[in-house]
């Protein structure tokens, strides 16, 4: 428990700048405590105590405002950033290195029974607001971008933003999760066709004045 415990201090003072101390992580990152506690909740829940699984989760839901269900699996080195809002569903499985940050949703769709939420591979990015629903799996060392719903799997090294969420070229995945870097696809669109619609009006006084010259 002391080499998880050490283990997640230094993930924390990787990820998070902000981060001054051993002693400011122990007492004031609730990320840190959720994911103690759900290490926790999961032995618990793997061991088949149920009812104390659940418990000792909804004490951390309470404490941190992070929601994460004891039979979810996770990996070595994950970091949730701030947190608050974060709902990680029953069969969601979460690689190594992955980083969320507040009000991401690993949820399922419908009342499915089985394995009903998503996967996420290893050095996964989730940005602010994310949803991502459904048995899919995120490939590895990709990004989602901030308020993105994703309900498709997405491939390796991919950046993936917007609703429903898509692939989007042009962007580098090694690279850290820039929010305000992404692009817009949908803005995209509107661009283009709002670029189309003043052509098409050019064209069409053009052709009344030489109509009018006549």
């Amino acid at each position: 428990m002391f080499k998880t415990i050490r283990e997640q201090i230094d993930t924390v003072f990787k990820r998070d700048p902000a981060a001054r101390s051993v002693l400011e992580i122990v007492l004031c990152y609730p990320g840190f405590h959720a994911v103690l506690l759900h290490r926790v909740a999961h032995r618990l829940y793997r061991a088949g105590w149920f009812t104390p699984a659940r418990m000792v989760s909804q004490l951390s839901r309470t404490l941190t405002g992070i929601e994460i269900h004891p039979g979810a699996t996770i990996g070595k080195r994950f970091f949730i950033d701030h947190g608050m809002g974060v709902v990680i569903g029953e069969t969601a499985e979460i690689g190594d290195d992955v980083l969320l940050y507040q009000g991401v949703t690993l949820g399922g769709t419908g009342k499915d029974t089985g394995k009903r939420h998503p996967t996420l591979g290893n050095g996964v990015v989730v940005g602010t607001g994310a949803k991502i629903l459904g048995n899919i799996r995120i490939g590895d060392y990709s990004k989602v971008g901030a308020g993105s719903v994703v309900v498709r799997p997405v491939p390796d090294q991919s950046t993936v933003v917007g609703i429903p969420g898509r692939v989007v070229s042009g962007m580098d995945p090694t690279d850290a999760l820039e929010h305000g870097n992404l692009p817009d696809p949908e803005g995209q669109l509107i661009d283009e066709l709002a670029r189309r619609v003043a052509e098409l009006e050019a064209t069409v006084k053009s052709l009344q004045k030489e109509e009018s010259k006549s």
